[in-house]
């Protein structure tokens, strides 16, 4: 077998279990911080909470790409299926008019502010390295699905469009209007993802790492604690209202 399609087959299946595999890291990570690899103690409070502003904000960007990307496109695309590939039309504008997966560029920022939070290079680097094997996996199964299914359309978008670097003079206005509807259906989730991430990181920092009573510093993460009940608050509020009424259905949006 060549070694592309044996690629090809370990992508199509974290595709279907990359709700559950990036969980693999936690025990990695665990192992990394035990040799005590991390620089968070050198920190001033200070510069911890300038730090953790900045790599607060990276993870914002990269969410607010995954907004720009999923709310200007049809249903049943660019969604959150895990089971298999599926795509009704071939995305070509908007931000896949810059480059080709923008989805994951935007998870990549999301995840290295998660990663660069804790402060521990060799972490950092492991994270990074395993984004990019586990990633390239999954774009080239979902590549081959797109060639097989829109052919001659998809190699010439594929030809002029970067596969993970943007160019921004590739341009093309979206082809829907943006609907924040689509949006949040969509992406709610990924709000109290990263409010409870930060919340969650910084209290194993403090604890786990500094060696602070946990009270010592939840009264120190308030910007954390505030972001994370804001976020788990909007959670409820959109879970509750896709449950129980139509107002986030996106069925029948298309081009």
């Amino acid at each position: 077998m060549k070694l592309t399609d044996t690629m090809i087959g370990q992508g199509n299946f974290i595709f279907r279990w990359r709700s559950y595999l990036p969980l693999a890291i936690v025990p990695v990570a665990a192992l990394i911080f035990a040799d005590g690899f991390s620089i968070a103690a050198k920190f001033s409070d200070a510069a911890r909470a300038r730090w953790d502003i900045f790599c607060m904000l990276l993870s914002c960007a990269g969410f607010a790409l995954r907004i720009a990307t999923v709310g200007y496109v049809p249903s049943l695309t660019s969604g959150r299926n895990t089971r298999e590939h599926h795509a009704d039309v071939l995305n070509t504008t908007g931000m896949y008019s810059l480059v080709r997966h923008p989805l994951y560029v935007a998870n990549f920022l999301v995840f290295l502010g998660f990663c660069l939070v804790l402060k521990n290079a060799a972490f950092v680097v492991f994270a990074v390295v395993a984004y990019v094997l586990y990633y390239e996996r999954i774009i080239l199964a979902e590549e081959q699905f797109l060639e097989s299914a829109f052919g001659e359309k998809f190699r010439e978008w594929a030809s002029r469009t970067p596969t993970v670097i943007p160019s921004l003079r590739l341009w093309q206005a979206p082809a829907l209007s943006f609907s924040w509807r689509t949006a949040i259906l969509r992406e709610y989730h990924g709000v109290l993802l990263i409010g409870a991430v930060f919340f969650v990181l910084r209290m194993i920092e403090g604890v786990a790492i500094q060696g602070r009573a946990a009270r010592e510093v939840l009264a120190a993460s308030t910007l954390q604690l505030w972001i994370f009940a804001a976020s788990a608050a909007f959670y409820a509020v959109a879970y509750v209202i896709r449950k129980h009424t139509s107002w986030l259905s996106a069925f029948g949006r298309g081009p």
